[in-house]
């Protein structure tokens, strides 16, 4: 069955954003990947378009999405998209993790840590 020509576009259009977002990944988000979740023996993605959403990292088996947030997530606009965001994936049954990148540069073993401890209790 043929897809409206509107969902392609807007398909298309996510895809380019998980792209570029992966090109020019925070540097919380590269130390992140290259420094733990590449190595997990679970597979997961950085960039997952899930719905109309791009998650930061996606472990597909596991079903758990973990979230990095900058000082955008703060504002009130940042705020009410990551709660929708979450709503959304949770009623997947998609976990979502949050985590200041304030966390990832300053208690980084933490973050490990708890990331590892949802991926295994999901498994």
């Amino acid at each position: 069955m043929k897809q409206p020509t509107k969902m392609l576009e807007s398909d298309g259009r996510l895809r380019l954003q998980a792209r570029e977002l992966r090109n020019n990944a925070t540097k919380q988000e590269n130390h992140l990947w290259y420094d733990f979740l590449r190595q997990r023996p679970e597979q997961w993605n950085r960039q997952r378009i899930i719905g109309t959403f791009i998650v930061d990292f996606y472990c597909p088996k596991a079903k758990l999405a973990v979230e990095l947030d900058g000082m955008q997530h703060y504002t009130p606009q940042g705020l009410a998209h990551d709660k929708e965001r979450s709503a959304y994936l949770e009623g997947l049954g998609i976990k979502v993790l949050r985590f200041k990148n304030q966390e990832v540069d300053g208690a980084f073993y933490l973050v490990r840590k708890r990331i590892a401890e949802e991926a295994d209790a999901r498994l």
